[in-house]
């Protein structure tokens, strides 16, 4: 009898360790979901709203917790590389499109299958763009020019710094020596101003 039992157990363990890692938690997800679909269920039946009975069981700490943890997250990372950059201004563009489906249907019955391209397809440059696509086009263009155009980095103007140019480009100049040599020149700089410079 131990040996049977023996056996169930090695047979058991063995499905175990052949599901993928993360079953648990995919099964305690999937429950979870199966949970909050016969609430809804429920609550349609009884005429309430879900969401408001959701949060009336949610204590205040909770509630607290998960606001910060959205505030934490934030969507704009900001300047990481130009492909990401890119990346981003694509999806937000792809965003603003808004596709014309009675345009679409005339295509696809037009054309039928040919109009889903396949390396045999023989379509390239039979297509001519709408006139309203085109000037759609060339808005978003104007739109993202003038954009560009009025984007400028305010640049930081400190009233109490030591004026030590005579014009602009000047300054410039002695920025970018400050930048590049400053910690070189820093202690003749001192004497300089001190009046101790040998």
């Amino acid at each position: 009898e131990a040996c049977k039992l023996n056996s169930q157990e090695v047979v058991e363990e063995d499905k175990r360790l052949k599901l993928p890692p993360n079953w648990e938690a995919k099964k305690a997800r999937l429950e979870w979901e199966l949970k909050v679909q016969e609430k809804k269920k429920e609550c349609a039946a009884r005429g309430e709203d879900y969401e408001r009975v959701k949060l009336l069981e949610i204590s205040a700490e909770d509630a607290e917790r998960w606001e910060r943890k959205k505030k934490k997250k934030n969507p704009d990372l900001g300047f990481s590389d130009y492909a990401a950059a890119q990346l981003r201004q694509y999806q937000r563009l792809t965003r603003q499109i808004k596709p014309d489906l009675e345009q679409y249907e005339k295509l696809k019955e037009q054309y039928g299958e040919a109009l889903y391209p396949t390396s045999d397809s023989l379509l390239h440059g039979t297509h001519v763009p709408s006139k309203d696509g085109v000037d759609r086009m060339v808005a978003d263009l104007e739109k993202q020019i003038e954009k560009r155009e009025k984007y400028s980095r305010r640049r930081p103007y400190n009233d109490d710094a030591d004026i030590d140019y005579i014009n602009e480009r000047n300054a410039k100049f002695n920025q970018k020596a400050e930048r590049f040599y400053g910690k070189y020149t820093a202690e003749i700089k001192q004497n300089l101003e001190r009046g101790t410079a040998v």
